[in-house]
């Protein structure tokens, strides 16, 4: 499970560097769960074709991400929003708990 969520994440942070057919393939197979059979079924190629272009681009993905660290750093974000949220809700003061609450979904929504 937690290689998908990997690649998902990376998918999400590197996807626009592949091209069209890797990222379909490879959304078809870690976000729609297809597998490699139903994959090269849809796109008139073979299993072992589909299973190919899946470790390949993995593998460009996993370079992408020790080269630049977007998704390591979105997780980071993430995981300081979420103290944030946390620590807000102590705030005794609604109106100030809730301008930090607006703020930290405009951050999310901007990661």
């Amino acid at each position: 499970m937690a290689k998908k969520l990997e690649f998902v994440m990376l998918l999400d942070c590197y996807g626009d560097l592949l091209t069209e057919r890797q990222k379909s393939i490879m959304e078809l197979y870690y976000c729609e769960d297809l597998s490699l059979a139903e994959i090269g079924s849809s796109l008139g190629v073979t299993r072992q074709a589909v299973h190919d272009i899946i470790k390949r681009t993995e593998h460009m993905l996993l370079k992408y991400e020790e080269k630049l660290g977007f998704a390591e750093r979105l997780e980071k974000m993430r995981e300081c929003f979420r103290k944030i949220n946390e620590t807000a809700l102590l705030i005794e003061n609604e109106n100030l708990k809730k301008i930090i609450a607006e703020e930290i979904n405009k951050g999310l929504n901007l990661l």
